[in-house]
């Protein structure tokens, strides 16, 4: 059996973790940062990495703003 690639963390989501905090990088964000650096840059390396840490703190904040919704929704 192929092991999983799943794109979320297996963790639950932890409410007490700061919402500056990012979420972990994933196999789609490693996969993207890979071919970023084994390809031509247009833009420098503080770019890449200051992009993909913006991309995975938005993520964080979306789904522990849905997580809120849904509990609040008591859905």
């Amino acid at each position: 059996m192929p092991p999983c690639r799943c794109s979320h963390p297996e963790r639950p989501a932890d409410p007490t973790r700061a919402a500056h905090d990012p979420i972990d990088l994933t196999v789609p964000e490693i996969r993207h940062l890979l071919a970023a650096v084994l390809t031509p840059l247009c833009h420098g390396w503080d770019h890449l990495t200051h992009w993909s840490t913006w991309r995975r703190r938005h993520q964080f904040r979306a789904r522990r703003s849905h997580y809120r919704h849904r509990l609040a929704s008591g859905a």
